[in-house]
């Protein structure tokens, strides 16, 4: 029979965090008997990064590719999802062989870009901008057919714009993907000046919502699964709520108000407005998208101009209700929520949130470009987010995204409770601890 050995985190009375391993975890075809104890510590000033007191950051690796999404095996091996083919291939798995955080080995797979990937019930999910893929895995958490895997999902639209089919799974055997629309505000002409919006939106009927598949069954279609939720432009982040056994996704709010009605908006309220915003989603909810937006700063559902609004107008009454709404064009692009035992008591069951950027707030400086945490209770935000992981962005001022020398993009929690995140711009991946005093 053959034998297996998982990595434990120890953290002594002291608070130094340690970490073992042992003989299997040298990783496919290393051929090494890797047995260590190592203090896990902090890069020298935390990777550049900005923490609370407290935590620490290690760069696990880089220039990995555009990573996007990222899990974490409970052996500890990192997969990550790749938006485009480094060296034809779009998954990286990372194994750490010596126990100090950092990734030793690097093998690669998978013939298509994308951004989604999950880990569930002994197989592993990702996805293309089309399709969506899993890998069955050995009891070393290892893909046993990484050039065959099975097709679960296929033919889903891409147009080129919110095109990336962010995935996760339920409890129920069902996978969620989302859909993004292929449009701004589903004007006649988009991101057209004074372009009316075509009502109803024709977009919504396979694009502009999240629908619902079984995890194990090939070669699904739209006609084989269904829509369960509506009216979001376009998700990025979305992550299962276990304490809550509810989905609950990062809505990515339109843009340039401005630009396309200047006579309603000034530049000023278009770079603030409007909200980006986190839903709890049941079957059949509809979140408003394209005829309404959330207005953080007047906290009310804006009938959209497109369809006859001033920016004052209300309307949606039947939309959904954001359960947070944060500051417009940041780009929520990963939505975790914690459920390890590393972090302070205050995080569990908390949200953390991977703010990507924005690109359209000129003239103002763009915003985000850092991992903020948001308290839960009961299911519900018990307060304003704060800003937990800054500094990514190498600068304090960004005028244009070109100017951040990283991106966050995807979230992952460790097997010890670490938080991983992912950068799309110069493909790192930084691992977060946390040291009791």
């Amino acid at each position: 029979m053959k034998k297996t050995c998982l990595g434990l985190v120890l953290v002594s009375l002291a608070g130094t965090v340690l970490l073992t391993s042992c003989g299997h975890q040298g990783g496919e075809g290393s051929g090494k008997d890797t047995t260590a104890q190592v203090e896990l510590t902090p890069d020298a000033d935390n990777v550049g990064l900005k923490l609370p007191a407290g935590f620490g950051a290690i760069k696990v690796a880089d220039s990995l590719g555009k990573a996007r999404h990222l899990v974490v095996t409970p052996q500890g091996d990192i997969y990550v999802k790749l938006n485009s083919l480094k060296d034809g291939k779009g998954i990286v798995r990372l194994h750490d062989a010596n126990g100090d955080g950092k990734a030793d080995e690097q093998t690669a797979f998978g013939d298509y870009g994308g951004t989604g990937i999950t880990l569930k019930n002994g197989y592993l999910y990702a996805s293309s901008d089309t399709a969506v893929f899993r890998y069955k895995l050995d009891d070393s958490s290892h893909v046993t057919n990484p050039d065959q895997p099975e097709k679960i999902i296929g033919g889903l639209i891409d147009r080129h714009q919110h095109e990336s089919k962010s995935i996760v799974l339920d409890n129920n055997g069902n996978i969620y993907v989302n859909i993004g629309a292929y449009s701004n505000a589903c004007q006649e002409k988009d991101r057209t000046a004074g372009s009316k919006g075509m009502k109803p939106c024709p977009i919504l009927d396979s694009a502009g919502g999240i629908w619902q598949f079984k995890a194990d069954q090939q070669n699904q279609t739209y006609g084989t699964g269904k829509r369960y939720a509506t009216g979001l432009r376009n998700v990025v982040g979305l992550d299962w709520n276990q304490d809550q056994n509810a989905l609950f996704v990062m809505q990515h709010g339109r843009d340039q108000l401005h630009d396309m009605w200047p006579k309603l908006f000034t530049e000023t309220q278009s770079a603030n407005l409007p909200a980006e915003c986190m839903y709890r989603l049941k079957e059949g909810v509809d979140c408003g998208w394209p005829y309404i937006y959330y207005d953080q700063e007047q906290k009310k559902k804006i009938l959209a101009p497109e369809f006859g609004g001033d920016g004052k107008k209300t309307a949606g009454e039947k939309a959904e209700d954001p359960q947070i709404a944060f500051p417009a064009h940041m780009a929520p692009n990963g939505l975790l929520f914690y459920t390890g035992d590393m972090f302070p008591a205050k995080y569990k069951n908390g949200a953390f949130i991977a703010f990507h950027g924005s690109w359209n707030r000129s003239p103002e400086n763009q915003q985000g470009y850092y991992v903020v945490f948001v308290p839960f209770e009961g299911g519900k935000p018990t307060g304003n987010f704060e800003v937990f992981a800054d500094g990514f962005a190498g600068t304090d001022k960004v005028v244009s995204p070109g100017d951040a020398k990283h991106r966050p993009c995807g979230l992952a929690q460790g097997p010890d409770g670490s938080l991983y995140i992912s950068d799309d711009t110069k493909g790192t991946i930084y691992r977060i601890i946390y040291k009791k005093s």
